[in-house]
């Protein structure tokens, strides 16, 4: 019975000790900033521009600008604005691919490089890049540079969170998601059952809450086999959306996949909730 209650006492202790270890790193864990200035001239974006905006706790944010311009007919003024939120681990010198097809077709584009990311300053929390993506919101529609009726928010992987949220929150044309989920807290609850992580986790991106509040388009796209956000977890917030499309589901192993594998997809939901002429 001693060596029982040793045994016991041990495990606790080690069970407490490993608690205590992941809720001292979580934020190293959760984000993967790489701080380095990002020029878009290097990656083939002659188009953008490198803006900084600071936002109201003080953090000065880089942000890429791509005006919209008249294709096909289709006027600078009648086309869409894409407010887009990147993850926990890419910076926008990894998108410049995703954005030039974004704006082929004439949209425009406002990308965030989150504190501590490219160039920003400060380190990420989830209440500053709520923050960061207000700052940037504001940067649009107070300076007149496009109509709110025009933006199409559009977020990936952890920056999905902060789109629904900010969508729940200020005006906004068509919310555009790529590998959602419901929150953080689910995905962490999902990839480590055996922790408290409801009493954990600092940073949470309750999408979930936001998400009935939500009152715009939304569009989801999501890889079958997604092995960082699970298809459930976005399955989950997809049922939250008062206006939500089809979930358009992508064959395969990927996460965050190229722009390309559902463009088709992407353009439809735009001219629809846009009425794009």
């Amino acid at each position: 019975m001693r060596f029982l209650r040793r045994l016991t006492l041990v495990l606790a202790l080690s069970y407490i000790g490993i608690c205590a270890l992941m809720f001292f790193v979580q934020r190293s864990l959760q984000y993967h900033p790489d701080a380095s200035p990002m020029n878009p001239l290097l990656v083939s974006l002659p188009r953008a521009a490198s803006e900084t905006v600071t936002t109201s706790d003080g953090e000065k944010i880089i942000m890429w600008w791509i005006a919209p311009r008249d294709v096909n007919g289709v006027l600078a003024s009648n086309a869409p604005v894409y407010l887009y939120f990147h993850g926990n681990g890419a910076n926008l010198h990894a998108r410049a691919a995703r954005f030039a097809k974004l704006t082929e077709s004439g949209a425009g584009l406002l990308a965030v490089s989150w504190r501590g990311y490219g160039g920003s300053s400060g380190s990420p929390t989830e209440a500053g890049l709520r923050l960061d993506a207000r700052a940037a919101y504001d940067a649009l529609v107070n300076t007149k540079r496009v109509n709110a009726n025009r933006i199409v928010m559009f977020g990936e992987s952890l920056g999905t969170t902060v789109a629904t949220i900010l969508a729940a929150e200020v005006p906004s044309a068509a919310l555009a998601l790529d590998s959602s989920f419901d929150s953080a807290l689910d995905v962490a609850q999902r990839a480590y059952p055996w922790l408290p992580v409801r009493y954990l986790l600092l940073d949470t991106y309750r999408a979930d809450l936001a998400a009935p509040n939500v009152r715009v388009p939304v569009q989801q796209f999501h890889c079958s086999d997604d092995f960082v956000t699970p298809l459930a977890s976005a399955q989950a917030l997809h049922a939250r959306f008062a206006n939500a499309r089809k979930l358009y589901v992508i064959e395969g192993r990927c996460h965050v996949p190229e722009v390309a594998r559902f463009s088709g997809a992407l353009n439809s939901f735009i001219v629809e909730a846009l009425k794009v002429p």
